[in-house]
């Protein structure tokens, strides 16, 4: 299934997801494209296929484990897609902020899911960079004091990126996505965030945006202190593809394939589990669909055999349930 995205305006937002084949309405700043999204601030259309017109919401209750696969029981058991797929640009720096964990986000989120996710980033310009983590060990009292006087900076871990990074967040992990940096996100299906800090900037409206900073200090990892880029790792290499392991994690795993013109790579949705399969360069064949990037599409669990060809060289993400 491929999906209509859902644009989402916001002040840190800019143009360039129209160099990524979105058209975008006039007179806006696009921060944020739903890509594959199945909850109340944002729901996808299937825009091929029998299900087209039918909203994934509508495909979940429609299929339900033949779309998310038994090791998603979970997800049917309280009626949400797993996942969420997005494109971020970043034309200015968003707010330095966190995620809550499944618990909190469960209590104090009206049944919200938690929010682990992980970035690959596929356009920065120069000096682009992330605050990933605290740069030194400071408790919860010293982070607060940081804050009252406007000087985190000494507490925040600054990396600078490149296209082809990729960043796993797990939830509770302090961050922000500065200025210049263009990033495919996958992610829990959840909306949540608390902001920390906005560096004083305004709204549409002439005033500040909400901070949450009591939430905010409730769910940080303070045991997060300079943690770095990861290196893909490795699964398999042969003429055809190179495949590597991104991220994994309690909720996902998301993988990366460089595959060579003309090479086929087939796979198998076997009833445990749905795949999103992203094209980040090059034209290619998933399962019958003629994909180019950047799209996403949702192959569902009991789909069985597949085959990916690729039309010329071409870097995929796959993302499935562990």
């Amino acid at each position: 299934m491929l999906f209509q995205p859902v644009f989402k305006d916001y002040l840190w937002g800019g143009r360039r997801l129209e160099h990524f084949g979105r058209e975008l309405p006039e007179d806006t700043h696009i921060a944020e494209s739903w890509e594959i999204a199945a909850h109340e601030d944002g729901m996808t259309v299937v825009t091929n296929g029998e299900l087209a017109g039918k909203s994934l919401q509508s495909v979940l209750n429609l299929l339900g484990k033949d779309l998310i696969g038994t090791h998603n029981q979970w997800a049917l058991d309280v009626d949400k897609f797993p996942l969420l797929v997005k494109l971020l640009d970043a034309h200015q720096k968003l707010s330095l902020q966190v995620h809550p964990g499944d618990a909190y986000a469960r209590e104090h989120e009206h049944g919200e899911l938690g929010k682990t996710e992980m970035w690959v980033v596929l356009e920065a310009a120069p000096g682009a960079a992330i605050i990933y983590g605290l740069a030194d060990h400071c408790t919860r009292e010293e982070l607060v004091q940081a804050i009252k006087h406007g000087n985190l900076s000494p507490h925040l871990n600054r990396i600078p990126i490149q296209p082809g990074d990729h960043i796993c967040v797990p939830s509770g992990t302090l961050h922000a996505i500065l200025a210049g940096a263009v990033i495919a996100e996958i992610q829990q299906n959840s909306n949540v965030t608390y902001r920390v800090y906005d560096w004083d900037r305004v709204g549409t409206d002439g005033q500040p945006r909400a901070l949450h900073v009591e939430q905010a200090l409730d769910v940080i990892n303070y045991e997060l202190v300079a943690p770095a880029l990861s290196e893909p790792e490795v699964l398999d290499a042969n003429p055809a593809f190179i495949r590597q392991r991104l991220c994994q994690n309690p909720y996902f795993t998301t993988e990366r394939f460089l595959i060579q013109p003309g090479e086929t790579y087939t796979g198998c949705c076997d009833g445990r589990t749905l795949e999103i399969w992203g094209v980040i360069e090059g034209n290619v064949d998933i399962a019958g669909l003629s994909v180019s990037p950047v799209r996403f599409v949702l192959l569902p669990a009991s789909l069985g055999t597949f085959t990916i060809l690729a039309q010329s060289n071409a870097v995929l993400l796959r993302t499935y349930m562990p």
